[in-house]
């Protein structure tokens, strides 16, 4: 199950569970649509494909949260 991570790594901006608009890689590294863009849809961590994180909505949601762990690191990558 994906973790659902809160936030944008690169810049920090909100990206909630229940919205598209977030991009992952297979190590769940997550960006927003334009930190993603500007990274040519390449991960900074591990150079693997950012792809479009799903949605998780509704019961789901409440059974299974997302994280609250924030990945912000204030770096420009």
């Amino acid at each position: 199950m994906l973790e659902m991570r809160p936030d944008c790594e690169r810049c920090g901006s909100e990206l909630p569970a229940d919205q598209g608009g977030a991009f992952i890689c297979s190590f769940e590294c997550t960006f927003c649509a334009d930190c993603a863009d500007d990274l040519d849809e390449t991960c900074p961590n591990c150079g693997g494909e950012l792809l479009d994180r799903p949605a998780r909505v509704g019961d789901a949601l409440k059974k299974y949260p997302a994280s609250t762990a924030r990945r912000f690191s204030g770096n420009d990558n």
